[in-house]
């Protein structure tokens, strides 16, 4: 074999190695919640505050979320290696070893947490702190597989980060920021139920307790709708506090009546709205609510 050979094989096989870490991060659940903090931080600053100050949360917020979630793979490897929408993960297949995966979580997290004191303050960089070690300690290692609560209370985590956002701008909180922890917070359930109401023979067989496989389908899409119609005024608060305006109150309004129909849809008649069309829905309703903050404070001001 070739030098040149050699090294594209050596090559590869680094890329690969970085990829399946990668992987254990659950990108795709970390571009969300970035999501919903650039918004936060503009709303705070009441227009685009300092590109460096935001970059830094942003990487601060990337490698705390990341860091749990690679504790949140490493934990869960048992039940991962039973869902079928789970057997792919790198530690189910082997190509982490399981303390590798540990260390790398907590380094991201502690790194994390010294990374956002160092470039934004203590506050922010003790909130995503706590949420870090929320979601692994209270959701992935006692209310999963213990509750069918557990997405409702766990979910908790994931709605941290617009407060980490407003905290890195102005130094301390307020109840805007507590108010969007509100929308995600009521948020997850329906969203998760929603995939859950899909998957819930992979639950059932690894023995998580999700609300699907504890109550039934019909109990759980009427969970589903109330959370949604509970929702939707939620969201519509930072208009009637005056902390948003009319296009982020029309915008949401809007979406929020969409969000509740195909709630409505999925409890009254099953068999024609499935599932995953509100899962769906759901990140979209999400998304736009958090970009149109922006977009209210960039046009109203």
């Amino acid at each position: 074999m070739t030098t040149l050979a050699l090294a594209l094989k050596g090559s590869g096989k680094w890329t690969s190695t970085i990829l399946n870490y990668v992987a254990i991060t659950k990108p795709r659940i970390i571009l969300l919640l970035l999501a919903t903090t650039i918004p936060a931080m503009v709303v705070a600053e009441g227009g685009w505050p300092s590109t460096a100050l935001v970059i830094a949360t942003l990487v601060g917020g990337t490698a705390s979320a990341a860091g749990a979630n690679a504790v949140n793979c490493w934990y869960d490897r048992d039940i991962d290696a039973i869902m079928q929408r789970t057997q792919s993960r790198p530690l189910v297949r082997g190509v982490i070893p399981p303390l590798n995966a540990l260390c790398f979580g907590i380094t991201l997290g502690i790194g994390a947490f010294a990374f956002l004191w160092a470039t934004t303050n203590l506050l922010a960089a003790t909130l995503a702190g706590i949420a870090f070690l929320f979601y692994i300690f209270i959701y992935t290692m006692w209310l999963k597989r213990r509750s069918s609560q557990n997405i409702v209370i766990g979910g908790a985590a994931g709605a941290f980060p617009p407060m980490v956002g407003w905290v890195a701008v102005t130094g301390e909180l307020a109840w805007a920021p507590i108010l969007m922890f509100a929308i995600i917070f009521f948020w997850t359930p329906p969203h998760f139920w929603a995939l859950a109401l899909r998957i819930a023979d992979d639950y059932r067989e690894a023995g998580v307790p999700m609300l699907p496989v504890e109550v039934g389908e019909a109990l759980t899409r009427r969970q589903i709708l109330a959370y949604s119609i509970v929702l939707v005024p939620i969201t519509l608060t930072p208009l009637l506090t005056g902390t948003l305006g009319w296009l982020y109150g029309t915008v949401t309004a809007l979406a929020g009546f969409g969000f509740v129909a195909i709630a409505l849809g999925l409890w009254r008649w099953p068999q024609h709205v499935p599932s995953m069309r509100l899962y769906t829905y759901s990140l979209f309703y999400l998304a736009t609510i958090f970009i149109v903050m922006t977009v209210d404070i960039a046009i109203l001001g």
